[in-house]
């Protein structure tokens, strides 16, 4: 009786890893899909979509929290990309007013900008530029209009000017 129970026993731990190891190897978990979304993105954190950055969009667009067009930077390139990869419908990137407008770029006004680095640190795409305690500039081409440089200037130098003024 007692070999009878070390041999279930023995065959129960076998099923055990045998599962594990399965489980393991033959399942796609919701972080991989997460990797694969967020490398389609553009991965430059402007937080445009309305979440703080791409990982956190593509973790809300895994678990269905968020629709797949509201990417502006990625464009509808992008829109297709993620409607292919997870078998959804196309829709054209969203407009939405409260984030940014990739027709408008950030100008700072060098007479009262004080050099301070705050919009240079709050810039997702680097598009600023400038060394502390001198005066900063946008570079245009870089500039995604997001306008997370605004709010941390202290001066409030800095405006949304049309991209091709």
């Amino acid at each position: 009786m007692a070999t009878a129970t070390v041999i279930f026993a023995g065959i129960a731990i076998v099923l055990a890893i045998l599962l594990i190891v399965s489980s393991h190897y033959l399942s796609t978990t919701e972080n991989e899909v997460i990797d694969k979304v967020e490398s389609l993105l553009p991965r430059i954190q402007c937080a445009q979509c309305g979440y703080p950055g791409c990982r956190p969009y593509a973790a809300a667009i895994v678990t269905d929290k968020a629709n797949i067009n509201l990417c502006p930077p990625g464009g509808n390139e992008t829109v297709r990309r993620l409607a292919k990869l997870l078998g959804s419908d196309f829709s054209p990137v969203a407009k939405n007013s409260t984030t940014a407008n990739l027709n408008e770029i950030a100008f700072i006004s060098e007479e009262l900008c004080i050099g301070c680095n705050l919009c240079l640190r709050a810039c997702p795409v680097d598009a600023i530029v400038g060394i502390h305690q001198s005066m900063h500039t946008v570079i245009s081409d870089h500039c995604t209009g997001c306008r997370l440089c605004i709010p941390p200037c202290p001066v409030d130098c800095i405006s949304l000017v049309p991209r091709n003024a």
